[in-house]
């Protein structure tokens, strides 16, 4: 064997296993592998997970924090206002390095995956070269998935609807739409049939901004799982965001779980966006904005968390951390007990890869060996402590690596360290 890690724990709580990789894939996972390898690390009963996967993120925007001038409201729109003001004065090689210099970001992380939204409104169609371009160049170390987006509106933008099949046409992999952010209910409706449509027609997955809004009528989800069906694209379709359900009547969502439950619609919600941009018009009670991540998951929907920005005109903060995502959407969803808390990690990670459709995920053999060392006992853990990532490995070939957070003290009378895997032990 080429290498092969000892005495892990794994996602579902099976501890003292190890895994042999020979050429990029697993070819074993059991406890006590009578095997030899060239590399051998010992887990020390750590957790192994196979990587952080983001199913909705902005590569296009990234790292532009205060170009041309800071979102000085921090609302959606203002976002989408300052976006406008600086895609005039956008160029390739900028967009390619930020990209780039994020993608470094998120490698460091275990984030081997992610399903970017590119901006199709642009009639130069900048952004969608250049992400083709950065696509190609994080192939052997990250899978990129490009969403063509209209973000002014496909029906509110003149040429929305033409670039957006262009960019498809230049080998942009998923169909978008933000059908809230059309001029009139009608128009977000039939923005979502046109683009449903488009999608059947061309064999492609559906990805849209849906319901984006504190507006509990903004219904476009029902649409979407409407389209979904009448078009047989289960399985292919995504509403991202979905914040409208926060707002929404029960008797209302009662009857439209089942309705995206049963067509298929996955669900993704951005934890750190939407706790940051809803809400923005109440004053005391402030609606919290996330979507129903819970009732979602209880009625059979694969639903994921998406990091949504890093550092753009809708958020000045984040660093590519998944589990930071996590760490947010566990305390926005009060999903506390062990079960949900443990749903939490798979909203990073197995379910984001579902959606995705990405080939040979997972820890069976067989899957390729993109693997995450985590300085943690458990997904619990892992969430909690935000924990280093001791090792990542991509195709069987370690690409980053950290050491474990312990910390060193000089304190009268106490222990030389601190490690905070320890915190809370006691208990």
């Amino acid at each position: 064997m080429e290498f092969v890690i000892r005495n892990a724990t794994l996602p579902d709580g099976r501890t003292g296993i190890d895994i042999a990789v020979q050429e990029g894939r697993i070819a074993a996972v059991a406890p006590r592998l009578a095997v030899t390898a060239a590399r051998e690390i010992d887990a020390e009963g750590d957790l192994v997970a196979p990587p952080f996967v983001d199913a909705h993120f902005h590569m296009d925007a990234t790292l532009s924090y205060g170009l041309p001038r800071v979102n000085a409201s921090g609302t959606l729109l203002e976002g989408i206002a300052l976006w406008g003001e600086l895609k005039p004065a956008l160029t390739q090689e900028a967009l390619v390095e930020r990209a780039m210099r994020y993608c470094d970001w998120a490698v460091a992380r275990g984030l081997l995956a992610i399903r970017t939204h590119v901006d199709v409104c642009d009639d130069r169609l900048l952004a969608v070269e250049a992400l083709l371009e950065v696509k190609r160049r994080v192939a052997p170390y990250l899978d990129m998935q490009l969403v063509a987006f209209p973000q002014d509106g496909l029906l509110r933008s003149p040429t929305a609807l033409a670039n957006l099949k262009r960019a498809i046409g230049m080998g942009v992999d998923v169909v978008g739409g933000i059908p809230h952010f059309e001029r009139t209910m009608a128009d977000g409706a039939e923005s979502v049939r046109v683009l449903c449509e488009f999608a059947a027609a061309q064999g492609l997955m559906v990805d849209m901004h849906c319901d984006e809004s504190d507006d509990p009528l903004s219904r476009h989800i029902e649409t979407l799982a409407f389209e979904t069906n009448r078009l047989g694209l289960h399985g292919r379709v995504a509403g991202s965001h979905l914040t409208s359900m926060h707002s929404m009547d029960n008797y209302y969502v009662s009857k439209l779980l089942p309705l995206i439950a049963e067509s298929g619609v996955a669900a993704i919600a951005n934890p750190l966006i939407n706790i940051t941009l809803q809400g923005r018009h109440d004053t005391y009670p402030k609606r919290r904005g996330m979507t129903r991540v819970p009732e979602l998951m209880a009625a059979g929907v694969t639903v994921a968390f998406g990091h949504d920005c890093v550092m753009d005109p809708w958020y000045g903060m984040g660093s590519g951390d998944m589990l930071e995502v996590a760490h947010m959407g566990l305390h926005v969803a009060q999903m506390t007990s062990q079960q949900a808390m443990r749903a939490c990690f798979a909203a990073v990670t197995e379910n984001p890869a579902r959606i995705l459709g990405l080939e040979g995920y997972g820890l069976e053999p067989g899957c390729h060996a993109d693997l995450v060392l985590l300085d943690a006992a458990d997904p619990v853990e892992a969430i909690r402590l935000r924990a280093a990532r001791r090792m990542v490995m991509r195709r069987g070939r370690i690409v980053a690596e950290s050491p474990r957070a312990v910390a060193r003290l000089d304190l009268p009378g106490r222990p030389a360290s601190a490690d905070f895997r320890q915190l809370g032990k006691a208990r």
